[in-house]
């Protein structure tokens, strides 16, 4: 990060987990329709600071930009994201919950 000594990059393939495709495809999606660019994404990532890049994974940083990004392009605010999240928070804590309801 910055340009520091960060170590080997791993190279390991691995498969995505459902939720870090979503977060690719929100992005894919909201920038094609103008609410932010790949420049407005990359500002909020970098925005986050070092202790972000220390403790989130990657597609967490996205998801946390992505956010920032509709926010400030008036999609919603925190208080509907905060509501919204808590109804999906009653659903269940699995698929399967949200889907027996």
């Amino acid at each position: 990060m910055g340009g520091g000594p960060a170590g080997s990059v791993p190279r390991a393939e691995h498969d995505f987990a459902l939720w870090e495709k979503r977060v690719d495809a929100l992005m894919v999606l909201m920038s094609n329709k103008g609410h932010f660019t790949v420049d407005g994404l990359r500002r909020a990532l970098e925005e986050m600071g070092e202790t972000a890049f220390e403790t989130m994974s990657y597609y967490e940083r996205w998801i946390a930009a992505i956010n920032r990004n509709l926010v400030a392009a008036g999609a919603y605010d925190t208080a509907e994201l905060a509501a919204r999240m808590e109804e999906v928070a009653r659903r269940g804590a699995t698929y399967g919950d949200a889907q027996s309801r």
